[in-house]
C-alpha cells in the first residue's frame, strides 16, 4: 500500500529524476562539486553510483572554489578516483595544510595540475612530481625558503616534459623554470615585497645557486604580471635577459603588465628589436614606458591578433589606427582590447590635446568597424567625452559591437551631451556636495514600481539604448575617470580623493536603472557616480538581473552622506545568486538593518567593506555570519577602534572557523599605520579578486590559464 501511494504521488508530481536518460543526468551532475559526487551523491543509489564515476565527471576535478573541502575529503577523493583524474585544479586552497599535497601522488595519470595559492615546500614538490610522469601543465607558488637543489632527478625529469608553467613568485628566484626545458607557455606573477616583515630592504638578486639559465627556445607565450615594487622589476629583468639574447622563433604572445614606471633598458630594447625582426604576434601588452614616444608599434608584425593591451599608454588615436588597426586589415580576430587609462586613444593626436577634450568619433567608428568581433573592451580611467554631433555618441557607436561580453567605461562617457549641458552639476536642495557639517535627511523615497520608474526614465538616452543592444553582456564596469580606491596596495590608505568629472554630474539613478536591461549580467561595478540621489536604479537591477554574482559599489552619491542605503537593502533582498559583495563608501553604517537585508543573499561567500569613518555593529555582524552559512571571507576596513576590530575578528574566527575551514576574516581600522602589514597576510585569491579595487575587464587575455 505504501509503494502504491508513493508511485501515485510520483505520477501526480511529474517524472521521477531517475527516469531521465544518462546523458541528461550526467549534464545535471556536472554542476555538482566533485567532492559531493564521489563522497555523497554516489552513495544514494546504484544508478548514481555508476554515473558519478563516469569519466566525463572524474576527468577534471575542480577544487579551487570548493570552500567546504578539507584535508580528509581530499584524501578520500584521491583514494577513490585518483587514477581517473587527468586535470586537477586546487588553486587558492590556502586553508589546506601542506601535507594535503602528499595525496596528489595517487593521481598517476595527471596531465594538468594547478597548485597556485597552496602551501608546497621544495621537498614535497619534489616527491609529488617524481610520481607524475605524464604531467604537461603545472602551476605553483615559489615562497621564501624554496631551494631548487632539493629537487630530485625524477622530479627534474618530470619538469623537463612540462610545456605549460604558471609560477607565482614571493621571493627572488627562478623557481623551477630552468628545469622546464620544453616550455611553450610561461606565466609569471611577481608578488615580491620590497621589505621583509622585519623592515629590511630586499634585493632583486637571485639566491646563490640559482644562476641556471631558463630554456625559452620553444616558447610560444610569455606573460609576466608585476605587483608594485622595484624588486619585482629587478627580478623580471633577469627572466627577460635570456629572451633578449635569442628570441624564440615561435613566440606569438608577449605580455608584460607592470604598474607605475618600468623603464626600458638596453637589454629590453634589444629584445623588442629582435621581436620586430623575427616574430609575428597574436597578443601584445607592454609597460607604458616601452611604448610611449617610440616607433615600436610601427615595426612589430601581427598575425591574427586576439588580444591587445595599451593600458595607461599615451598612444593617440591616430597611432592606434595607423600602427595597430592598420586600416581594418586582419583585425576581425581581435576579441579583447584594453585601453584603460589610455587618455588620448580616441583623439587624432595627443601633443596639444587636453584629457577632457571631446573624442574624435571617426576614430572610435574605425575601431568598431575593424574590430567587430570584440568580446571584451576596456575604456575606463579616461575622459571620453562625446561631441554634439548626431549619431556619433560613444554609446551609439559601441552598440554595434553585438558580441560584447564585458565592458568597462568611464562615467563621463555615458552621459547625453544635451543633458550634461542643461542639467546643473549639483542639487543643493537635497544633500550637500561637500563634507562640511552633517545634515540630517529623511529616509530616501524612490519608485517601488518598475513601471513608474520606467516612466521617469528618458528611454531615448544613448546609454539606455546601449544597454538595450548589449543583451548578452555579462560584466559591466562604470567607473569615474578620476576614481581611486581608498585602499591601494602596499601603501597607506588614501585620505582624499579627486573630484569627479563635471560631465559625470549628469549620471544618476536613471542611468543605473538602465543597467537592469542586462538580463544575463553576472558582474557589476559602479564607482564615483556623484549624482546618485536615492539609489532607486539598484532595486531595478536586483529584480531584473537574477544572474548577478559579483557586485562592487564605490563612492555613490555625495561623499558626506550615504544616500542609497535604503535602496541597497531592498536590492539585496532579491540577489539570491550574489556571491561577492564589495562596498567602498565613506561614513557607511554597517548596522543591524543592513546585515539583515544582506542575510537574504543566501549564496554570498565573500564580503568586503571599505569605509573611512564608517561604523559597524558587532552583534549584527555575528548574527549575519551565523545566518549566512556560505560566507568564508569577511573583510572590513572601517573607522572603528583597533580594540573593537580585533575583538570582533577573534569572535568570528572562534565561532565559525571549525565549520568553515576556508574562513578568512580581517577587520581592521582603515587609516591605521599597520594596514599594509595586515594586507600582506590576506590570501592572494581574495586580495586580487575582491579586496583590492581595480578594473578587471580585459585585464589579461581570455583563457590565459584554465
Amino acid at each position: 500500500q505504501e509503494v502504491v501511494s508513493e508511485e501515485s504521488e510520483e505520477e501526480s508530481n511529474g517524472v521521477n529524476l531517475m527516469e531521465f536518460s544518462d546523458e541528461i543526468l550526467l549534464h545535471i551532475l556536472s554542476y555538482v562539486p566533485c567532492t559531493d559526487l564521489v563522497l555523497n551523491v554516489r552513495r544514494t543509489c546504484r544508478k548514481l553510483a555508476t554515473l558519478c564515476l563516469d569519466k566525463s565527471l572524474t576527468h577534471t576535478v575542480l577544487l579551487q572554489k570548493d570552500y567546504k573541502v578539507n584535508k580528509d575529503k581530499v584524501k578520500q577523493l584521491m583514494r577513490d578516483i585518483g587514477k581517473e583524474i587527468y586535470q586537477l585544479n586546487m588553486a587558492g586552497c590556502y586553508w589546506l595544510p601542506s601535507s594535503t599535497i602528499d595525496h596528489v601522488t595517487r593521481c598517476k595519470n595527471l596531465v594538468k595540475l594547478n597548485l597556485s595559492g597552496c602551501h608546497v615546500t621544495s621537498l614535497r614538490l619534489s616527491k609529488m612530481l617524481s610520481t607524475l610522469q605524464h604531467l604537461r601543465s603545472l602551476a605553483i607558488d615559489v615562497n621564501p625558503g624554496f631551494d631548487a637543489s632539493q629537487l630530485s632527478s625524477e622530479c627534474k625529469a618530470t619538469l623537463s616534459r612540462v610545456s605549460e608553467l604558471k609560477q607565482t613568485l614571493y621571493t627572488p628566484s627562478y623557481g623551477v623554470v630552468p628545469c622546464c626545458t620544453s616550455l611553450e607557455k610561461l606565466l609569471l606573477y611577481f608578488e615580491i615585497l620590497d621589505r621583509s616583515r622585519e623592515g629590511f630592504m630586499l634585493s632583486g638578486q637571485l639566491m646563490v645557486g640559482e644562476s641556471n639559465v631558463p630554456h625559452y627556445q620553444n616558447l610560444r607565450i610569455f606573460y609576466a604580471r608585476l605587483a608594485p615594487g622595484y624588486v619585482n622589476q629587478e627580478v623580471v629583468r633577469l627572466y627577460l635577459a635570456v629572451l633578449s639574447d635569442r628570441t624564440p622563433e615561435n613566440l606569438h604572445a608577449f605580455l608584460i603588465s607592470a604598474p607605475g614606471s618600468f623603464a626600458e633598458t638596453g637589454a629590453t630594447k634589444n629584445l623588442l628589436d629582435s621581436m620586430a625582426r623575427n616574430v609575428r604576434l597574436d597578443a601584445l601588452q607592454l609597460p607604458k614606458a616601452w611604448i610611449n614616444g617610440s616607433g615600436l608599434l610601427q615595426h612589430l608584425k601581427f598575425n591574427n591578433p586576439f588580444y591587445f593591451s595599451f593600458s595607461r599608454c599615451t598612444l593617440s588615436g591616430g597611432h592606434l589606427i595607423q600602427r595597430v588597426i592598420n586600416g581594418g586589415k586582419d583585425l576581425k580576430s581581435l576579441t579583447s582590447l584594453n585601453l584603460s587609462g589610455c587618455v588620448h586613444c580616441l583623439a587624432p593626436e595627443s601633443l596639444f590635446r587636453k584629457a577632457e577634450d571631446d573624442i574624435d568619433s571617426s576614430i572610435l567608428e574605425s575601431l568598431v568597424v575593424s574590430c567587430c568581433n570584440l568580446r571584451h573592451l576596456n575604456l575606463s580611467a579616461a575622459h571620453h567625452h562625446s561631441s554634439e554631433s548626431l549619431g556619433n555618441h560613444l554609446c551609439q557607436l559601441l552598440s554595434r559591437l553585438k558580441h560584447l561580453l564585458s565592458l568597462a567605461l568611464p562615467v563621463c562617457s555615458i552621459t547625453d551631451v544635451a543633458a550634461s549641458v542643461e542639467k546643473p552639476p549639483t542639487t543643493p536642495n537635497l544633500v550637500p556636495q561637500t563634507f562640511g557639517r552633517k545634515v540630517r535627511i529623511g529616509i530616501q523615497t524612490y519608485p517601488r514600481n518598475l513601471g513608474d520608474q520606467a516612466n521617469q526614465k528618458i528611454e531615448s538616452s544613448v546609454f539606455w539604448a546601449l544597454m538595450g543592444s548589449l543583451r548578452f553582456l555579462e560584466t559591466l564596469e562604470i567607473i569615474g575617470s578620476s576614481f581611486s580606491s581608498a585602499m591601494p596596495r602596499n601603501e597607506p590608505a588614501i585620505r582624499n580623493s579627486l573630484p569627479p568629472c563635471v560631465r559625470a554630474q549628469s549620471v544618476g539613478d536613471s542611468e543605473v536603472a538602465a543597467i537592469s536591461q542586462l538580463t544575463y549580467l553576472q558582474s557589476l561595478t559602479l564607482a564615483q557616480l556623484p549624482s546618485i540621489l536615492t539609489g532607486s536604479g539598484l532595486v531595478s537591477i536586483g529584480l531584473q538581473c537574477q544572474h548577478l554574482r559579483t557586485l562592487s559599489l564605490a563612492n555613490l552619491g555625495t561623499m558626506g552622506n550615504v544616500v542609497y542605503t535604503s535602496a541597497l537593502m531592498d536590492m539585496l533582498k532579491h540577489c539570491k545568486c550574489l556571491r561577492d559583495l564589495r562596498l567602498e563608501q565613506p561614513y557607511f553604517c554597517a548596522g543591524a538593518q543592513f546585515f539583515q537585508a544582506l542575510s537574504h543573499c543566501s549564496s554570498l561567500q565573500r564580503l568586503c567593506i571599505v569605509s573611512r569613518s564608517g561604523t559597524l555593529q558587532s552583534d549584527a555582524v555575528m548574527s549575519f555570519m551565523a545566518s549566512c552559512l556560505e560566507v568564508i571571507m569577511c573583510h572590513m576596513f572601517m573607522g572603528e577602534p583597533l580594540t573593537v576590530c580585533k575583538n570582533l575578528q577573534q569572535s568570528i574566527v572562534r565561532s565559525f572557523q571549525a565549520e568553515r575551514p576556508a574562513l578568512n576574516v580581517v577587520i581592521f581600522p582603515l587609516l591605521h599605520e599597520d594596514l599594509t602589514e595586515v594586507i600582506r597576510d590576506v590570501p592572494m585569491r581574495h586580495l586580487d579578486e575582491i579586496t583590492l579595487f581595480k578594473s578587471r575587464v580585459a585585464e589579461e587575455p581570455p583563457n590565459l590559464w584554465w
